[in-house]
């Protein structure tokens, strides 16, 4: 089979295309012939060398959709011909930029067959992550005023589509040119981020202040967040461009009992719970993952770079 593989850390230009042996299912395991292989910037972090230890030469993509092709030893409850999704591999097995993966069951879920798994294969990271902020963290519920910063990145456009599958007020921030499509997801208010009085219009559109907020930069956005808070306000930060997170002015979290969680979708004490739920979401029509672009197996190093340095809504996908 063919598989993207990394044999040094460095740049994109390691990525490559090789001929290898189609894996064969170890006990507890599947093998999913791969439809499409969500790009993230985890992806990159694991070919620069930031995420250690792990087998080299190594297959990158930590997320994964298509087919269920073998069955391993012990295997209940998948099937050959199941339609599946799954997320967390790569790491300690080789991961999805491939015809074919093999893949542990306690990261994987079974979705309807007349679920596009191109699409699908973005759903992992972004989905199984605002899942866990909103839901787990958050508890998040009907009613609530939920800010989502970021409506049109991976994680965020889930995000809005959860929050608004559970009857929230969703509001949110994206670049003008997305309002419209961020909009048609689920969203109540869509503001441009870069507005000089936006926490003055989250205020307003939030009656007051927001209950829930996801925040994927913390480093531009935590005293923001704090700001704009009612009382009790739950905050999830799933990450930041810079490490030096904090306050700039304690008092305003303090006086609303700002909650505060940072979290990793890496610690979901189970992918294949967390999957099944959005996978059921997914089934019923509620979320979508919007694919932005498509990248065959040779264009995996591009697809690499447009994951960091470009604009789009939604998810990136290799389909092998």
């Amino acid at each position: 089979m063919r598989a993207v593989r990394f044999h040094e850390h460095g740049g994109t230009d390691v990525l490559q295309v090789d001929d290898i042996d189609r894996p064969e299912p170890d006990a507890g395991e599947v093998v999913v012939q791969v439809h499409g292989a969500g790009v993230n910037p985890v992806d990159t972090y694991f070919r620069e060398g930031a995420y250690q230890p792990f087998t080299m030469p190594m297959i990158p993509g930590v997320d994964v959709a298509g087919e269920v092709v073998a069955v391993g030893e012990g295997v209940d409850e998948f099937a050959e011909g199941d339609s599946v999704v799954g997320t967390g591999i790569g790491n300690d097995h080789y991961g999805a930029y491939a015809e074919y993966v093999a893949v542990p069951t306690d990261r994987l879920a079974v979705v309807d067959d007349g679920v596009d798994l191109v699409a699908a294969g973005g759903l992992g990271v972004a989905a199984v992550t605002a899942w866990r902020a909103l839901v787990d963290h958050a508890d998040l519920k009907p009613a609530d005023v939920a800010l989502i910063h970021g409506g049109s990145g991976g994680v965020g456009h889930a995000a809005v589509q959860i929050a608004a599958a559970t009857g929230a007020h969703v509001i949110t921030t994206a670049a003008p040119e997305y309002h419209d499509e961020v909009a048609e997801l689920g969203a109540d208010v869509v503001l441009d981020y870069g507005r000089d009085d936006l926490a003055e219009a989250v205020t307003e559109a939030g009656n007051g202040g927001v209950d829930v907020i996801l925040d994927h930069r913390l480093d531009d956005y935590l005293q923001f967040d704090a700001d704009v808070a009612n009382l009790g306000c739950r905050v999830v930060g799933i990450g930041e461009n810079d490490p030096a997170v904090g306050l700039s002015q304690s008092s305003a979290a303090r006086s609303k009992d700002l909650q505060i969680t940072l979290m990793s979708m890496f610690n979901t004490p189970s992918l294949a719970t967390a999957l099944e739920k959005v996978g059921y979401l997914v089934d019923e029509g509620d979320l979508e993952i919007s694919v932005a672009e498509t990248y065959g197996l040779d264009e995996a190093a591009e697809a690499q770079r447009a994951v960091l340095e470009d604009s789009f809504l939604g998810k990136l996908v290799i389909t092998p």
